[in-house]
């Protein structure tokens, strides 16, 4: 007899088998970890990123993950990217933190990139992928929000506005589509380990690590796991919510 452990992969495996997910910011992180889960659970997957390393994180992948090195703020590079292909999965995690600085003192070139990446990008992906889905009554879409779009820190303007941009964006899109078989969510994590955590000084890191009541910081796939989730027939009444993956943290 198969261990409860082994029927739910199995199961996931061939839930994925002749689905298409793309994946944007892949080549690290959180992008990284969710390409590797949908791949392992037997999907075609398109791992977009700016950074030409996706191309090494594809290839270590194997067949059935593909790069695709272009800017999600590009409306150009998307009409290429889906190309006549019905995508089933969209995971929105491209986004960048852009400076830490005072309002007072923050460029509008600054707060104008930040928004555009984490917020545009997100809308223009979304738009890409949405006709092909509303003609086959069937999508997932999910968008990488933050606990700083609920908890927005000091210093961090541009990224709390654009993350709470996208957690309302969200929310406006799932209602829009939620009787077309198109389910739209997001996930809110705090700082998740590797190259985002590296961005921020050690004292900072500490600081935010003293408002996890866990006590420690996400880890990539522990949000992966969530998002394979959401994509999954599993998460069939649940759409325009806002999963936190906060330790504890989050209180609304």
């Amino acid at each position: 007899m198969l261990s409860a452990s082994l029927i739910v992969s199995e199961r996931a495996t061939l839930t994925r088998r002749g689905q298409i997910a793309v994946v944007t910011g892949a080549a690290r992180g959180i992008g990284a970890a969710v390409a590797e889960r949908f791949h392992g659970e037997g999907a075609q997957t398109l791992m977009i990123d700016r950074d030409p390393r996706v191309e090494q994180t594809a290839a270590e992948l194997g067949g059935g993950a593909t790069a695709v090195v272009a800017d999600v703020t590009d409306p150009a590079a998307w009409r290429s990217i889906v190309d006549g292909r019905r995508i089933d999965v969209l995971v929105n995690c491209a986004g960048i933190l852009g400076p830490q600085s005072p309002v007072a003192e923050l460029s509008l070139s600054d707060w104008r990139r930040v928004i555009d990446v984490n917020l545009t990008g997100t809308l223009i992906a979304s738009r890409a992928v949405l006709p092909g889905m509303l003609q086959a009554g069937h999508g997932y879409i999910v968008n990488m929000a933050s606990i700083a779009g609920k908890e927005p820190p000091p210093g961090q303007s541009g990224y709390a506005a654009s993350k709470a941009g996208v957690i309302a964006l969200t929310k406006a899109l799932a209602k829009e589509v939620a009787r077309d078989g198109v389910i739209v969510n997001c996930v809110a994590p705090t700082i998740v380990e590797g190259p985002f955590a590296d961005a921020f000084e050690p004292a900072a890191l500490e600081r935010i690590r003293s408002l996890i009541p866990m006590g420690r910081f996400a880890r990539p796939l522990e949000v992966a796991s969530l998002i394979s989730w959401i994509c999954s027939p599993e998460c069939s009444f649940t759409t325009g919510f806002c999963f936190d993956v906060s330790g504890g943290r989050a209180s609304w």
